[in-house]
């Protein structure tokens, strides 16, 4: 699956930021869509071997999208998406959380602002994504946690769904 698509990943440790650009082999909308429609997400929203589920699904300006990424094991990990500004097909801006099944947030664990812009490269999308965190520590805490192996994987899952739905 090697395209020699664009790949970034880039932690601005003084800004507090990750920035994340990912090409796709798709028209914008339907990237959009596979980032918009909750049935779209669910086939793609989680690091291989993990599964995603939706609790609740509101992709709306505050609208939100309460989801687990689970483990083949069964093990659940609850995160929580309150969607702030929605341009379509442009850009949207979340708000994340680590939350429990009940939606209640884990106050431990960092939350983060999200920036999600979708630009025409040709016949391919440009996603690119910025993660603003209230501290140094914050993101250190998710780079420790595998932010970026755990990007990585996702965004293949999402190539793979592209490529059996793409027309």
């Amino acid at each position: 699956m090697k395209h020699n698509l664009q790949f970034d990943f880039i932690a601005d440790k003084v800004k507090n930021t990750l920035t994340v650009r990912r090409e796709f082999l798709a028209g914008r909308q339907l990237v959009w869509d596979c980032y918009t429609q909750q049935e779209l997400l669910n086939q793609w929203f989680a690091p291989k071997p993990f599964t995603t589920k939706t609790k609740s699904f509101n992709f709306s300006e505050g609208g939100h999208w309460h989801y687990a990424m689970v483990e083949p094991n069964g093990t659940e990990y609850w995160g929580w998406t309150d969607y702030l500004t929605i341009r379509p097909i442009d850009y949207y801006t979340s708000l994340d959380a680590f939350t429990n099944e009940a939606g209640d947030i884990n106050t431990d664990l960092p939350r983060a602002e999200w920036v999600v812009t979708f630009t025409d490269k040709g016949e391919n999308t440009l996603v690119e994504t910025v993660v603003t965190y209230k501290s140094l520590s914050d993101l250190e805490t998710v780079i420790n946690m595998g932010m970026e192996q755990g990007m990585i994987a996702t965004l293949e899952k999402l190539d793979e769904l592209l490529l059996t739905i793409k027309q």
